[in-house]
């Protein structure tokens, strides 16, 4: 181990043990143990960020390069800490502290006011966290709005306008299509809100993520007010979800989309192990994917594309009326697809089906790039909310607790980051598009229930690299062009047309 690989090593493990601070926190830390946990976070980030951009380190990362082949592993090792070197450089310790502590107190607050549908106690976290954000934005520089770099910490590459430009053909086929199927006769659902025991369906979602090649060796499951999957290094990557005794679906499905995430991680080479290429340096987390947008579109694809594809439930069905005999006794495997399938505007975005999803993303988009604008305050961001939700999914918000306080992601500080779950259904859709291509037997081997082929394809395609390259670089590496939404369009009239019995012309 060379002295830039020894160091990158070191930065590595802090950052892998901020992820276990942040994951106890959320998971089981005592309320008590938010203050100090904070000055925790705020030192270990601290000390990253100075181990980062100790000299000592950029001469490292300069020699390294100096004797590495150009465009290996070593090389591009060496060029994203030299990256992130230069753009850190920019940014004053102070703000990185002031960040942390923010994140910290913002999170604690977020919780107790969504407890209470209580926006006026989250309020003044969230304005803090706003002036902090903007102060990174310019300290990290950026040309025409002030959101490209903040997008750019979690999608390299993308930007106010080429979102612009994406949301654009999204929005007209998802609103279109919406209508279309919305006249229509819809599924049965009455049997997702029965009551159904939060044990039996925590043993149903991890069953289906171990079917699924999530490996409990390296990972385990917990319960916390918002799902995520976290990891310190690719031997131990843990999940979450949350439960409700009166909505199946979630649970299953946040399991599902967890271990999406969890077997990119789990599935990086050995060899980049506590290196830069599990190491997202500019951001602070250890995190082995090319991009958030390559990660989510590895959640989304077990999620939607295996965990509610027809042949998974008629396989899996089963299991599910052995666990819930009562609550299933009177539904078949066609009606729980189609009641799981089902459009149905919500007001939970984790709980969105697939179609109206991009649009709650895109509402969470258009606001916050307004308020790192300034074109919005944070005071009026639930009026702002409440008319997007009505104009966009006809549907009145209640309380703040299912309006604007639903998301954790404000509160952790992380403006840029909705639009990458949009990129990552794009990406999903041609990344499954060319894994068909390069199996022919892959609808068979599903229909039977095996993943293994699908995820061995996906590893060495994807997983393996961790960061070696860039979003746009994996997808010409393994579908021949860039970011193209014909694929997940397609996919989505196509599914919807079978669902709804909607014409070519309807879905065109």
């Amino acid at each position: 181990m060379n002295d830039f690989q020894h160091r990158s090593a070191e930065i590595n493990d802090l950052l892998c043990i901020l992820n276990l601070l942040a994951w106890d926190a959320r998971t089981q830390m005592p309320a008590g143990g938010s203050p100090t946990r904070a000055q925790q976070t705020a030192t270990l980030s601290g000390l990253a960020q100075r181990q980062l951009l100790d000299p000592a380190y950029e001469r490292a990362a300069e020699a390294a390069l100096s004797t590495a082949e150009p465009g290996s592993v070593a090389a591009r090792a060496a060029e994203q800490a030299l990256g992130a070197v230069r753009a850190l450089r920019r940014v004053p310790e102070d703000l990185t502290r002031d960040l942390a502590l923010t994140k910290s107190a913002a999170q604690d607050a977020w919780v107790e006011a969504r407890a209470r549908g209580d926006f006026g106690h989250f309020a003044p976290h969230l304005t803090r966290m706003v002036d902090l954000t903007r102060r990174l934005a310019d300290a990290l520089g950026h040309r025409e709005h002030p959101y490209d770099a903040l997008l750019g910490l979690y999608e390299p590459g993308l930007t106010t306008r080429t979102l612009g430009e994406l949301f654009s053909q999204l929005r007209p086929h998802h609103l279109s299509l919406l209508r279309d199927v919305q006249a229509r006769p819809q599924p049965r659902l009455d049997f997702l809100a029965r009551d159904y025991g939060v044990a039996e369906q925590e043993v149903l979602a991890l069953e289906l993520a171990q079917a699924t090649g999530y490996d409990l060796a390296r990972g385990r499951l917990d319960a916390s007010a918002h799902p995520f999957e976290i990891s310190f290094t690719r031997e131990d990557v843990r999940i979450t979800t949350r439960y409700r005794p009166d909505f199946l679906p979630g649970a299953l499905f946040g399991v599902l989309h967890e271990a999406g995430h969890a077997m990119y991680e789990q599935g990086v080479s050995p060899e980049l192990t506590r290196s830069v290429l599990t190491s997202d340096l500019l951001g602070l987390y250890a995190v082995g994917g090319a991009s958030y947008g390559t990660h989510e579109s590895q959640s989304r694809l077990w999620e939607n594309r295996v965990g509610r594809s027809r042949a998974f439930w008629d396989r899996h069905f089963p299991r599910a009326q052995a666990l819930f005999p009562s609550q299933l006794a009177d539904v078949t495997a066609e009606e729980f697809w189609r009641a799981v399938n089902r459009v149905q505007p919500s007001l939970i975005r984790v709980e969105a089906d697939e179609l109206t999803y991009d649009l709650h993303i895109m509402l969470r988009v258009d606001l916050e790039t307004a308020l790192i604008a300034g074109d919005l305050t944070v005071p009026e961001l639930p009026e702002a909310w409440n008319a997007r939700m009505e104009a966009d999914l006809g549907l009145k918000v209640p309380d703040d607790a299912r309006g604007v306080l639903q998301d954790i992601h404000w509160s952790a500080g992380l403006f840029g980051s909705f639009p990458t779950y949009t990129v990552g259904n794009v990406m999903a859709a041609q990344f499954f598009e060319a894994a068909q291509a390069a199996l022919p037997d892959l609808g068979a081997s599903l229909a039977r229930g095996e993943y293994g082929p699908l995820r061995t394809w996906l590893t060495e395609q994807i997983y393996r690299h961790g960061r070696t390259y860039t979003p746009h670089e994996l997808l010409e590496r393994t579908t021949g062009r860039g970011l193209d939404p014909a694929p997940y369009l397609a996919y989505l009239s196509g599914k919807y047309r079978d669902l709804y019995g909607l014409t070519a012309k309807e879905t065109a």
